[in-house]
């Protein structure tokens, strides 16, 4: 947070996305415009051992389900249950992410997969504001194993399990490597923030967390959430 209150870039400003993966290279945005980011190596794909955690075996992915649009998002081990909402992209091609006035509230990127069917969905949340943590603030601690559960606007509920977490900078970044499916036909979530350093001059951060996870599971129907 600034110690002066002016606004953070955080997820105000814009996140990396992908409208198709035809001009994906052409034309990326991520939050920040300048924060491009560093592909590291994949971990374990699920199904086995994890690379840099020992000992733990994630489960195997469950079959993609139909389609449904996210309605909440719940991360028990670091605190998270939020609304979500459809977001589409900007005049400069980028996620829109929720206002500054709705830090509690996790944006999804309504032109790509939804969470539980087969690609890769897309949730984006704010760090922080000016004056105190949102709704992602903790997703950096996140862990391989934590488990994330999206409620569906028809009731159903997509369980979907972390494979692994990564903090992008600037230089060489990847976007296939970040943001494409780790398995084809898997059903597959990226939780996305700001990270790294905070820039006052510019006001933006210098690189994005991204959670990586995929479907293990799907849990009992609940009452539809708007």
């Amino acid at each position: 947070m600034t110690a002066s209150g002016e606004p953070r870039s955080s997820g105000g400003a814009k996140l990396l996305t992908f409208a198709a993966w035809s001009v994906l290279v052409l034309g990326l945005w991520l939050w920040g415009r300048e924060i491009t980011g560093v592909p590291a190596p994949l971990p374990g794909l699920g199904g086995g051992a994890v690379a840099g955690a020992p000992g733990l075996r994630l489960p195997a992915a469950h079959t993609p389900l139909g389609a449904a649009p996210p309605a909440r998002v719940d991360m028990p081990s670091i605190g998270i249950q939020a609304p979500v909402v459809s977001r589409g992209l900007d005049k400069d091609g980028a996620i829109d992410p929720p206002p500054y006035d709705r830090p509690g509230t996790v944006g999804w990127w309504g032109g790509g997969a939804q969470p539980g069917t087969a690609g890769t969905a897309l949730l984006v949340g704010h760090v922080d504001t000016a004056s105190k943590p949102a709704v992602f603030y903790g997703l950096s601690s996140a862990k391989p194993g934590d488990s994330v559960r999206v409620v569906r606007a028809d009731g159903t509920v997509a369980e979907f399990t972390v494979e692994d977490v990564q903090v992008y900078e600037r230089a060489g970044f990847d976007p296939h490597k970040a943001y494409g499916p780790r398995v084809p036909g898997r059903a597959e979530l990226r939780l996305v923030t700001c990270g790294g350093t905070y820039d006052k001059a510019a006001k933006q951060y210098s690189a994005n967390v991204v959670v990586s996870a995929y479907l293990t599971g799907e849990g009992a129907r609940t009452g539809a959430t708007a």
